[in-house]
């Protein structure tokens, strides 16, 4: 069809809200692990620099909030700490978490190199180009290329391609077209996509996720209302929080967790936490 005569409704038409595209679901679903990567990451870094649990009671994590009895007013920030590249660590505290960082981002790294290569027109000016790596540049930044933008930018990229974003020719100033920066995501490199991100994804969880970033410890004391056992969650950057591990059956009067247990928050905990520090006297 010819585009003489519309040349006024060129722009107008051209909007996603008009026009949405049909999105693959492997598509949707690879794009929502990369922002849980990129939202976790802040804490995965955190977590390099954090001892892993130890078995002593109070846990190292709590004894703050169980010496002063103050709130959360002063806990620490994860963006005050763990900026959105991978630094250097010559003595990590965690050895578990800084193998999942420098995997999760050499994977992304790669990952955003193997889409560009397949599927990038934009030109050397366009700020939505994936540098590649040059070895042979006279400066550390420029050899690096678009890696030393860190993991977050990655992974943005990364989600453009896989939700096929910027593949449209696009309209410039004198109605002139410019060539699409990208070219839409082949099927193969779709999948090898997902499988990727998947495997970051599920690294990660197993360093931040709520369990497994605490290593749930059960308490001395037994849940003042069922006799279950109690646990207790202590981040490094939140207060603690005391759960009853007999589940739905239990009937304390507190609110439940995300699986339907009974759960203590802060402060709420607090005489729990307190009275499970006396009982270690006499268990010893």
């Amino acid at each position: 069809m010819s585009t003489a005569g519309r040349t006024e409704q060129a722009a107008p038409r051209r909007t996603t809200e008009e026009t949405p595209a049909v999105q693959h679901p492997v598509a949707i679903r690879t794009a929502e692990r990369l922002r849980t990567i990129r939202e976790q990451w802040g804490a995965l870094l955190a977590a390099v620099e954090t001892p892993p649990a130890s078995t002593t009671w109070p846990p190292a994590e709590t004894r703050a909030f169980l010496n002063t009895g103050a709130t959360d007013d002063g806990a620490l920030l994860v963006e005050d700490r763990a900026p959105l590249t991978l630094r250097q660590h010559p003595a990590p505290a965690n050895l578990d978490a800084l193998d999942v960082a420098l995997f999760v981002e050499q994977q992304v790294f790669d990952l955003a190199d193997t889409l560009a290569a397949a599927v990038q027109h934009a030109g050397p000016d366009d700020v939505r180009r994936w540098t590649f790596p040059d070895p042979g540049a006279p400066d550390a930044r420029t050899a690096t290329g678009s890696r030393a933008h860190g993991l977050h930018w990655a992974a943005v990229y990364v989600e453009g391609r896989v939700l096929d974003e910027d593949t449209e020719p696009e309209l410039l100033l004198g109605d002139a077209l410019l060539a699409a920066p990208f070219a839409p995501l082949p099927e193969w490199a779709l999948h090898e996509a997902a499988r990727v991100v998947r495997a970051c994804e599920q690294r990660v969880a197993r360093i931040v996720a709520a369990d497994a970033i605490t290593e749930t410890r059960t308490l001395p004391t037994p849940c003042p209302s069922c006799g279950g056992a109690l646990a207790v969650r202590a981040a490094p950057a939140d207060p603690p929080t005391v759960i009853c591990r007999t589940g739905e059956a239990c009937g304390a009067d507190t609110e439940r967790d995300y699986r339907g247990r009974r759960m203590w928050g802060w402060p709420a905990c607090l005489p729990l936490l307190l009275a499970a520090e006396q009982e270690m006297p006499e268990a010893a």
